[in-house]
């Protein structure tokens, strides 16, 4: 993938995972490349975070760390993804990473194809631009990563899910369990799947 030329040095990529999944927060990454790091991370091989194995992707945090300008994670939680919506707590997310940037970017460019309602940065949305941004594509290893990492760390306060295999997705696995114990506290009841018949445990504790 070839890093983009004649843009702005104040730009960021923003990106988000956990969209689709029936478990934890949706988490966004917001992050400022200056010119020079474009060039270093795509010959290092960053690009979406989907393309990369779990063990590259963990490689290539320290680096991306390292020659950003500035990088930052935002959450949509549980309670924000049901009282807005999946749609409205992926936005949330992506604007408090963006926020939490400085210097302030001249540009946000945001993975997929509709813009931040709201944002007073100026941006530009990019289907499938974890693809054709370095921005983007180090943005989504950084909440790919860090989300993951979330999941499994929560998989001993929630056992009998399988979260650290899974990572909080509608696997088979995960939904026979919903049915099993019911869902917890972290879990999207709005979610198709979400609906569990067993006993709830709403504290993560049993």
């Amino acid at each position: 993938m070839e890093a983009a030329a004649a843009l702005p040095i104040a730009i960021a990529g923003v990106d988000e995972v956990g969209r689709g999944a029936l478990f934890g927060p949706v988490v966004a990454a917001a992050v400022i490349l200056p010119p020079t790091a474009r060039a270093a991370l795509a010959a290092l091989g960053v690009t979406d975070s989907k393309r990369l194995s779990d063990r590259r992707r963990r490689q290539l945090v320290t680096p991306i760390k390292t020659l950003a300008a500035n990088y930052a994670i935002g959450l949509g939680s549980v309670h924000d993804i049901e009282r807005l919506n999946i749609l409205g707590a992926t936005w949330l997310a992506m604007t408090r990473a963006i926020t939490q940037l400085s210097p302030t970017p001249s540009l946000c460019l945001v993975d997929g194809n509709r813009p931040i309602p709201n944002l007073t940065i100026p941006q530009q949305a990019v289907t499938r631009g974890d693809q054709t941004h370095i921005e983007i594509a180090a943005a989504s290893i950084l909440a790919k990563v860090w989300r993951d990492t979330l999941i499994t760390r929560l998989d001993s306060r929630y056992p009998g899910y399988g979260l650290a295999q899974h990572k909080g997705y509608g696997s088979a696995m995960h939904r026979h369990a919903i049915q099993a114990l019911g869902p917890t506290s972290q879990h999207r009841r709005s979610f198709k799947g979400c609906q569990g018949e067993g006993s709830s445990q709403l504290d993560g504790s049993g």
